[in-house]
């Protein structure tokens, strides 16, 4: 019945040589790290290098897409302002904090239409 109680201890081999298996057992979370920087962070961080770049040389008639989801068009822009004046309805402009625009949608391609010249 005592032996019911008391559990057997086994004796654990020493670990000779842990300086390798230390390194090894590091070595997945290095990897996890690597790919995580390249695939999430390092492609976020030239987004938002490439967003501050378009903010600086916003200007008039860039298409704009606030943070609220309002697509506008810039009427007043200056470089040194915190605020752009953006048109979202035919004669309605409102005030826009720099800081909440998310995408610039400037296109400087023609449009279709004005490729061609009218014919007289």
């Amino acid at each position: 019945m005592s032996d019911f109680f008391i559990s057997t201890a086994y004796a654990q081999t020493a670990g000779g040589g842990g300086g390798m298996s230390s390194i090894m057992s590091f070595l997945p979370f290095v990897a996890v790290f690597a790919i995580m920087y390249f695939l999430l962070i390092r492609p976020q961080q030239q987004r938002q290098k490439q967003l501050r770049n378009e903010l600086k040389t916003l200007r008039r008639g860039d298409r704009i897409v606030t943070a609220g989801g309002v697509v506008g068009v810039v009427q007043k822009s200056r470089e040194d302002a915190a605020e752009v004046e953006v048109e979202i309805a035919p004669n309605v402009r409102v005030m826009v904090l720099r800081d909440t625009i998310t995408t610039v949608l400037t296109s400087t391609a023609k449009p279709a239409n004005d490729a061609a010249q009218p014919k007289k």
